[in-house]
């Protein structure tokens, strides 16, 4: 189908995981299953911080901030992804994938500065113990989350407004099971070139950044815990800090394999290159809650003892 004049369609078919559609309705379990999992998980964290006034620290405002936005990212994706699994919904308007495009990226971009204000936490924590209550007071905490929240939104909108502003004149089908930036503007006519170098100059730096910093917080921590004369005290710090460690990479490392290959990974099959985009917006939100929560004694405990109830 075309559009006359080039304008903006009305709408757009998401076709799920190409290659894969007899398995979809079985497919669609599992990712039921960690949907409900993480919505389950963050919503605990929070109730369990925002209930218990001895968890209001800045660790513990941290990962509030963190499941608040794992829970905005599953909640724009897996829906609309049951919904084509299960019923065959695949018609998306083009409001409504311009929205969903705007909260996985920018949340997405929050989520990366956000895990970089924990590495700065865990880093005055261990390594500037006597000035971590000076420097992390309520207003310091209040203004990074704003400024993780500020530079994802300001990064990602000239990105969804250049989409808004493409001339659309062939097939309506995305190949992909949600709005991801790419697989929208490969629908458009004209010159993208500006849409493909903006995306990709943004998932380069701000990952690249990003993790270049929280890669420099750890290796000041760790540097800081092998002078530690106390074992319990290394084993503490190593578990807390390879806790931290792994969901960065979780997070990280599937992230930029789904920008490049969307880009330049055309020998990459497409159902591994879709299953992979749908994985890395929920298995993060997923384990969040376990690694972050569950191994934080606190809240383990506080946890544990609601379950009693």
């Amino acid at each position: 189908m075309s559009y006359p004049n080039h304008s903006s369609p009305s709408s757009f078919i998401l076709t799920g995981i190409p290659g894969l559609e007899d398995a979809q309705f079985w497919i669609a379990f599992p990712f039921c299953t960690m949907y409900f999992m993480a919505v389950l998980g963050n919503i605990m964290v929070l109730l369990v911080i925002k209930m218990d006034p001895s968890l209001h620290l800045p660790m513990f405002y941290f990962l509030s901030m963190l499941a608040a936005i794992d829970l905005v990212l599953t909640t724009s994706i897996m829906p609309k992804l049951l919904s084509i699994f299960w019923f065959h919904s695949h018609e998306i308007d083009f409001e409504g994938c311009v929205a969903q495009m705007f909260f996985i990226h920018s949340f997405s971009t929050v989520e990366s500065g956000v895990l970089l204000t924990m590495a700065f936490d865990r880093y005055l924590a261990i390594c500037k113990p006597l000035h971590y209550s000076a420097i992390l007071t309520g207003p310091t905490i209040a203004k990074l989350g704003l400024a993780a929240a500020v530079r994802g939104i300001v990064i990602i909108t000239p990105l969804t407004c250049m989409v808004t502003s493409l001339s659309y004149c062939g097939p309506r089908v995305i190949h992909h099971s949600y709005c991801e930036h790419m697989s929208v503007v490969k629908l458009a006519c004209g010159d993208t070139w500006p849409n493909s170098i903006y995306g990709i100059t943004v998932a380069t730096v701000v990952v690249g950044l990003d993790s270049t910093l929280i890669a420099v917080s750890y290796m000041l921590i760790l540097r800081e815990v092998i002078g530690l004369s106390s074992r319990e005290a290394h084993l503490k710090s190593y578990g807390t800090c390879g806790s931290h460690i792994g969901v960065i990479l979780l997070f990280y490392m599937p992230g930029l394999f789904c920008s490049y290959a969307q880009r330049w990974g055309q020998r990459i099959p497409a159902h591994v290159r879709i299953l992979m985009a749908d994985l890395y917006l929920l298995v993060p939100p997923m384990l969040n809650p376990l690694i972050y929560g569950m191994r934080t004694k606190p809240i383990r405990e506080r946890v544990l003892n609601l379950l009693r109830q």
